[in-house]
């Protein structure tokens, strides 16, 4: 009938906890115990919960809200400080009404331990199943039960013995490790802080015990591991480069460390180091930093800086999550539904392919293929994300593997989750082992021949304003005067629709650019001359159209429209150039984003003064050359 107390740490930590448990389970009084008990109340704060006759009102130290401090429960998740001789805690006060379940998923993401609340008279309940799920689904390294509300069983060593084999059964089904118990009397401080006299037959450790004995195991940073979110780009006055600031949410980094930008693939030094520490030249999780880089790459805010030393440590660049889900909205979420996820420091839009499992938080058995997920329902389901989402698994990242989900319409969280297993993008092939690709009946050569038409992809890059759209269009109506049939698909149509839903982060751009290349394959697969006009800055995204293609034996080719920053700025058709040098918008690429101009393109030309008739002429001839088109 004992709790087991770990190890003693004899360095002073922070410790974070939450409470939980269903309603009048006495959560907001054991908290008032704590803090009255510890000494950890202002005299104020004490005088305006106390009465005439000197009874003080434990629950309401806790209880911050006039909703409920009227309505006698907690609805919001509390926080609260106290401090010990040896450590110091933050405590979530976590509502225990079922409607308010939602909020224990805040209460105990960044928990080092959870306390559940169980009233000695009615032992384990449906919330306590559910609290204790979240907790596990979480997970917080501790959990212990107060068995609170002893005083009213007569401090009973045999309910006590009872309740605990509850646990013991709770435990069992959840699959976790023992869950420790403590007889506790919140409102009169039995077992809280000091030791009881009113149970003799208890020989395990008071709460406060319990947790000042927690010994937490600080992750060591490791090199290899670095994950840095980038939450901010800007210029300092004077600087020559941009500064990349984030919190590291793993591992560690310094000068001179190589790394890798995610999803680009961009390498880099690390050249300047900034913390808030002067005398730190070593930054660690969970530091914020401020990093600039020796190359000027295309970085921006949702990118994720990693380490170059440790590819078996790279995280997965994945547009297809499996994760486990608590549903917070008031509408239901059904399979097909548009939401934006936000993960770390990027969103994206994100749909829903399935629903896998739902819940039951009375038996705890898993319920296959539900319907939809209602409010507070937990679930597991599979989310296809707009653009790449850089993602660790939540077991072995707790915050590049956790995400929250937005309803773009009220803008209101719907949803917080935990990825269980991210699904790498692999350009050219399916990100799921049963989708296929389904040949048509006619062969390419056989369609070729009947129709007289080959296909393949014209691929433009360029400066805006460089004058792409124009010798694309050109080309579009020489092919067909040759009576070849050839399509267009300009960057602006292609947001009109098919990229309606992505805006221009580097995630986004990449993704646009993604769409584009498959476009341009199934055009091309069916004898259409496909012309993509694209700025298309990033040569790893130009390629992955150009893999695209290729994986299917698909003509592609790269034309390069060289034309200068100065001329293109002069020309500034939409007063993109104007804007940007007013600051106005950020990111244009050519003023403050980088273009990689092609290293070898099938073709380079300057539109620059030149006959845009003739420019088009020379990729026909190109592509008479590589026999697309016939003499």
């Amino acid at each position: 009938m004992t709790a087991t107390v770990p190890t003693v740490d004899t360095h002073r930590q922070l410790l974070r906890l939450a409470t939980a448990g269903s309603v009048d389970d006495g959560k907001s009084t054991l908290i008032g115990r704590l803090l009255h008990d510890t000494g950890s109340l202002p005299t104020d704060h004490l005088a305006g919960v106390t009465s005439d006759a000197g009874v003080i009102d434990l629950a309401a130290l806790s209880d911050g809200l006039r909703a409920e401090r009227e309505q006698g429960i907690t609805i919001d998740v509390a926080y609260r400080f106290f401090s010990t001789e040896s450590r110091s805690y933050i405590l979530a006060d976590t509502p225990g009404h079922e409607r308010y379940t939602r909020n224990m998923f805040t209460g105990a993401s960044t928990a080092h331990v959870t306390v559940l609340l169980v009233d000695a008279r009615s032992g384990v309940l449906r919330q306590t199943r559910r609290h204790a799920r979240i907790a596990g689904l979480l997970g917080v390294p501790h959990v212990i039960a107060a068995v609170n509300k002893i005083d009213l069983v007569d401090y009973s060593a045999e309910r006590f013995a009872q309740v605990q084999a509850e646990l013991d059964e709770l435990a069992t089904q959840l699959g976790s490790g023992p869950i420790a118990a403590i007889p506790v009397a919140a409102a009169h401080g039995d077992n809280v802080v000091h030791r009881s006299a009113n149970t003799p037959w208890y020989t395990g450790p008071t709460l406060l015990e319990y947790l000042e004995d927690i010994e937490l195991h600080a992750p060591s940073p490791t090199p290899g591991e670095l994950r840095l979110p980038v939450q901010w780009v800007a210029r300092p006055s004077g600087a020559h480069r941009r500064r990349y600031l984030g919190r590291l949410a793993a591992g560690t980094l310094a000068v001179g460390d190589e790394v890798v930008v995610l999803p680009s693939g961009a390498r880099s030094t690390v050249t300047t180091l900034d913390t808030l520490d002067d005398t730190r030249s070593v930054a660690v999780a969970p530091l914020s930093v401020s990093v600039e880089l020796a190359d000027d790459i295309d970085v921006g805010r949702g990118d994720v800086l990693v380490s170059a030393a440790s590819e078996a440590a790279t995280p997965v660049a994945a547009r297809e999550i499996e994760a486990t889900l608590c549903w917070l909205g008031q509408h239901p979420l059904r399979a097909g539904d548009r939401v934006a996820l936000k993960h770390a420091t990027s969103t994206v839009r994100a749909t829903v392919q399935s629903l896998e499992r739902r819940l039951d938080p009375e038996s705890l058995i898993d319920q296959v293929g539900p319907s939809e997920l209602v409010l507070n329902d937990i679930g597991t389901l599979t989310l296809r994300t707009a653009s790449v989402v850089i993602a660790d698994r939540y077991a072995d990242n707790r915050d590049t593997g956790a995400f929250i989900l937005i309803d773009e319409a009220s803008n209101d969280t719907v949803g917080a989750g935990t990825i269980t297993l991210a699904r790498e993008v692999v350009p050219g092939k399916a990100t799921r082992n049963d989708i296929k690709w389904h040949p048509s009946s006619l062969s390419r050569a056989e369609r070729a021949q009947r129709t007289g038409h080959r296909g393949a992809t014209v691929w433009l890059t360029g400066l805006p304003a460089s004058g792409k759209s124009t010798v694309a269009v050109a080309l579009e109506r020489a092919l067909v005067t040759r009576q070849r049939v050839a399509y267009l698909l300009d960057g602006d149509n292609i947001r009109h629709g098919i990229s309606d839903d992505l805006g221009f982060s580097p995630g986004d751009r990449a993704e646009n650019i993604r769409r584009v290349g498959h476009l341009t394959r199934l055009f091309a697969d069916a004898g259409v001359i496909a012309i993509a006009s694209m700025v298309s800055p990033l040569h790893s995204d130009r390629q992955i159209a150009r893999e695209l293609n290729e994986a299917a034996e698909l003509p592609f080719i790269e034309v390069h429209v060289s034309t200068p920053r100065v001329e293109c700025e002069r020309r500034d058709p939409k007063g993109l150039y104007a804007r940007a040098r007013r600051g106005e918008l950020k990111g244009l690429t050519g003023i403050d984003a980088p273009y990689e101009k092609p290293l070898s393109p099938d073709l380079r030309f300057d539109t620059t003064d030149a006959d845009v008739e003739e420019l088009a002429q020379r990729i026909v001839a190109l592509l008479v050359e590589r026999g697309i088109l016939d003499e």
